[in-house]
């Protein structure tokens, strides 16, 4: 079993751990994630690695409560042990040659967003990061970004905190007046869509980091398909081996957000069923 050596509350609905995992953390990279199960009744969920420490053998995750297993996740506390930590999982985002690039990250995103600014920021590249949150209460990682980013742009919808808008604003202003070398948005789907199209007519490079539904983490159940448009033919990848980064202008985004939703209900019962099992007293 996996120790939770370290946690703690980023915002009402977002929470950090560091695991104690060190055959994970001496081979994780950069946009990688593990599958978890929280214990042996479990389900299996991919979580990115949000950073690593190979010295501590401890990999970081970062998660929202938004169902069943990560708000049973959310109760755990240090000390206390996870049943499965499998990974590091999928394709390390490719970071090779590049000088001058743009991170765009959304709400919980930011949490994928973050090492990969890091890797950037150690290989020498200029780091310039957008991030956007609704408010100012579900701000997170500001002080992290701030330290591997050149230029750090923070965005509210409701302008509470940084400035008023959402991520596309500086980022067209920026695209307008300058060259990146790449553009890498990590968010929520709706938000990546916008980000690709905003980027599209500049034909700077825009990469997107997919986690649609998924199971096994091997490429074996399917459950994780993506259609891309290539060179006019639609083709299907999986986010689990064959990203989970891909080409922003070849994703089906309309696909992958009917698809994103197709267990929604099903999710919402499940966490509500999992609290009220918390409020009494059960696990």
């Amino acid at each position: 079993m996996y120790r939770i050596v370290y946690k703690k509350q980023l915002n009402p609905t977002v929470v950090m751990m560091d695991i104690e995992a060190p055959l994970v953390a001496k081979k994780a990279q950069a946009g990688q994630f593990i599958i978890l199960r929280v214990d042996e009744e479990g389900e299996r969920i991919p979580l990115t690695v949000a950073g690593y420490d190979r010295n501590a053998g401890t990999v970081k995750i970062i998660f929202q409560i938004v169902g069943a297993t990560t708000k049973k996740l959310s109760e755990k506390q240090k000390g206390e042990y996870i049943q499965d930590f499998a990974g590091p999982l999928g394709v390390p985002t490719h970071l090779d040659g590049l000088e001058n690039v743009c991170i765009v990250g959304g709400g919980v995103g930011c949490a994928i967003a973050l090492p990969v600014a890091q890797a950037l920021k150690e290989k020498g590249a200029r780091v310039t990061s957008i991030i956007g949150f609704r408010s100012s209460d579900l701000v997170i990682l500001e002080d992290e970004f701030r330290a591997c980013s050149d230029e750090l742009v923070v965005m509210t919808d409701d302008g509470s905190y940084g400035r008023q808008g959402n991520v596309t604003l500086p980022l067209k202003e920026m695209l307008a007046e300058r060259k990146f070398d790449k553009v890498i948005t990590i968010g929520p789907l709706i938000m990546m869509k916008f980000i690709v199209e905003a980027v599209r007519p500049t034909g700077i490079p825009c990469d997107v980091s997919m986690n649609p539904i998924m199971i096994d983490g091997t490429g074996m159940c399917g459950g994780c398909r993506l259609t891309l448009n290539v060179d006019g033919k639609r083709v299907t990848k999986f986010a689990c081996v064959d990203g989970p980064d891909f080409n922003g202008y070849q994703v089906d985004f309309d696909e992958a957000m009917m698809r994103g939703g197709a267990y929604r209900s099903f999710e919402r019962h499940a966490y509500e069923a999992t609290c009220n099992l918390f409020k009494k007293g059960e696990n």
